[in-house]
């Protein structure tokens, strides 16, 4: 399934991403993985989530960003979920490519059987209406 996790800058949504992938590796039954676009997350997250710098990649756009994590999926099978922190910082997302990437990874996410979680700077009604993913709105 693809979750995005909206919230205005500042709402606790790298915190609320930080505690689910915690709370993953605690049951210790699949593989974590935790893009982010800082170096700091490994001090706060558990050390066997796999942390991931994607501004080490040069991705710029969502049809690399979904590679990137088409990429992680096919190294590791066991991976059960993947949090992205700061999508928005990673390739650039707007209204008018949303529906593509979320196209895009619904259908990766279903081929893998994991879990994607993006966080985005947006409120629930930034999100077009055709938008099948599920919101989480952090506040």
């Amino acid at each position: 399934m693809l979750y995005y996790v909206i919230g205005k800058s500042g709402s606790g949504k790298t915190q609320y991403l930080v505690d689910e992938a915690t709370k993953e590796k605690e049951k210790d039954v699949n593989n974590v993985a935790f893009v982010t676009t800082e170096d700091d997350r490994t001090r706060i997250l558990n050390h066997k989530v796999r942390v991931i710098n994607a501004k080490s990649y040069n991705i710029n756009c969502i049809g690399q960003l979904r590679g990137f994590i088409a990429g992680i999926l096919a190294r590791d099978y066991d991976i059960g979920k993947i949090y992205v922190d700061g999508a928005y910082e990673i390739a650039d997302i707007n209204k008018d490519n949303l529906e593509k990437l979320t196209d895009g990874l619904m259908k990766l996410s279903e081929y893998a059987k994991s879990d994607i979680y993006l966080s985005l700077d947006w409120s629930k009604e930034d999100i077009p209406e055709s938008i099948k993913a599920e919101i989480i709105e952090v506040n």
